[in-house]
């Protein structure tokens, strides 16, 4: 039999548990819900982390009935979840399934929706409380808060909460992202929106704070005395695929460092938290994003790349210019690296560098932390750069872990060093799996429990140190080419080089 912690009173995730909600999904019909959200809900209801009336409504333009929606997210389900299939699980979920067929601009569906949310109050005991998911363009925010506000959804009621949910991109500049944002805060309270950036739900990310704040080991060398720089990056093998209509005239530096890349600066950099809670976590944050040097000189401190066709993995692939749906003359970046330095004591001198981009060596995300060389006198392989830096390796994806890089003697009648790693795997340290990062998101959504989302003033930190970079590639020509399989343009070598430094092969 499954193990349910609700009928043991001494199991401590009973504080994780939901409360009475349902949550209605905008764009239900789409790869991120059909992929991720309907998932993760199975696995937090199997997991007994759900209350047993919460409910789920689709909206949507499809002429879907309740069954046959119920029937789409069992298919969901068996293709996507991570826990086996129950179908006693599926079952109680089933029961609160609805689906509602409108369009977002049109009021129509909006009462229909509002009607399906009372009964399922009245019969699944969700309090009215509801957290609206908008897996849609971020263009379509506006009329769809709107048209919630107008069929009385948007408002707090009778202890009653409301919530909503949006994904990246958070607008296209600081200009946009405000807009977006009073857009949305003129309908829902700032606590009531969360910003989901699935990066911060992943385990690794959050064993950032752990490693950190619950070790006596590290904290001491945390800080420019002891580190040499700081290297993230987020690499893809695969190039834009089905993600053309989206991913063209965004490009790398929008998709991935305004966001998940400047999220894990902040967490590496952050000062200690008074607490783990949403405030004081976002509070040091903000304090780090605030700290960041602007970029007064681009050419230098940025570098910026598109794929070529060539050859990858023994397969023949195409350009960037040439994936079907990308203009031929198109000027979108998909790799952009920066140089950024966080003018505070502890890092004062210490360069951050960022890196993402897509046809790249391999699929990795990592935060590498580069120790500064010894005195050497003793070891002549480390005096003469034989041997390479001590490196605290935090592995967000795909071997969620960490590695510790550094010099031990080889064995043998002289003494000699060279460098080992010393590695923890999740895989093996736990028996526990990991949840998907939108398990973990989700349920903090409707516990009303925010840690890991940026607020808007994180938001616009980020676009702030982003967009002199972006203006200034505007003005420029086309991103230098680079081949797929390679590590990124011979610019991005410069932007380390420059500084007497390398790149990390991960």
């Amino acid at each position: 039999m499954r193990y349910n912690p609700l009928r043991d009173p001494a199991d401590r995730r009973l504080a994780r548990l939901a409360g009475p909600s349902a949550l209605v999904i905008f764009g239900v019909t789409g790869d991120l819900a059909r992929k991720k959200l309907i998932p993760a809900i199975y696995d937090l209801a199997a997991g007994g982390l759900l209350h047993p009336g919460f409910s789920v409504v689709g909206y949507g333009r499809r002429p879907w009935s309740d069954e046959q929606f119920q029937e789409e997210v069992a298919q969901s389900v068996h293709s996507h979840a991570r826990e086996a299939f129950d179908e006693r699980v599926f079952e109680r979920l089933r029961a609160g399934l609805r689906f509602v067929e409108g369009s977002f601009s049109e009021p129509e569906g909006f009462s229909t929706l509002a009607t399906v949310l009372n009964e399922l109050a009245h019969t699944r005991g969700t309090g009215h409380n509801h957290a609206y998911y908008l897996s849609i363009p971020p263009g379509q925010f506006p009329v769809v808060t709107q048209r919630l506000e107008e069929a009385g959804l948007a408002e707090d009621a009778g202890g009653a909460w409301r919530r909503v949910i949006v994904e990246k991109p958070f607008g296209s500049d600081e200009k946009t992202a405000a807009e977006l944002n009073l857009a949305l805060e003129r309908v829902f309270k700032p606590e009531s929106v969360f910003r989901i950036d699935h990066y911060l739900g992943k385990e690794t990310v959050q064993n950032l704070l752990a490693l950190r704040f619950a070790n006596s080991m590290y904290e001491p060398i945390w800080n420019a005395h002891y580190v040499d720089h700081v290297q993230i990056t987020m690499a893809e093998e695969i190039g834009v695929g089905s993600r053309a209509g989206y991913y063209d005239g965004i490009g790398a530096a929008r998709d991935v460092i305004q966001n998940h890349l400047l999220q894990l600066l902040a967490l590496t950099a952050m000062e200690e938290p008074g607490t783990l809670g949403a405030d004081d976590v976002r509070v040091e944050k903000e304090k780090v994003l605030a700290a960041v040097a602007p970029i007064a000189h681009p050419p230098s401190s940025s570098a910026r790349g598109q794929y070529l066709g060539g050859w990858q993995g023994g397969a023949a692939v195409a350009g960037y210019l040439d994936e079907d749906g990308i203009d031929h003359s198109s000027r979108t970046e998909t790799y952009a690296a920066l140089r950024l330095e966080v003018n505070t004591r502890r890092w004062q001198g210490v360069p951050f560098y960022l890196r993402t981009g897509k046809r790249l060596g391999r699929r990795v995300t990592e935060v590498a932390v580069v120790f500064k060389d010894s005195p050497g006198h003793l070891f002549p392989e480390i005096a003469h750069g034989e041997v390479g830096q001590n490196a605290l390796v935090i592995r967000v994806q795909p071997d969620e872990g960490v590695t510790m890089r550094f010099a031990s003697k080889v064995p043998g009648p002289d003494m000699q060093v060279r460098n080992v790693t010393m590695d923890f795997g999740y895989g093996h340290a736990f028996t526990e799996t990991s949840p998907e990062a939108y398990e973990r998101l989700i349920l903090d959504v409707l516990r009303g429990d925010a840690p890991l989302f940026p607020r808007q003033r994180e938001v616009e930190l980020s676009w702030h140190i982003l967009d002199p970079v972006l203006a200034h590639w505007e003005e420029q020509g086309t991103p230098e080419g680079y081949l797929p399989g390679t590590w990124g343009p011979a610019s991005a070598d410069q932007l380390l080089l420059r500084d007497n430094r390398v790149w990390r092969r991960p």
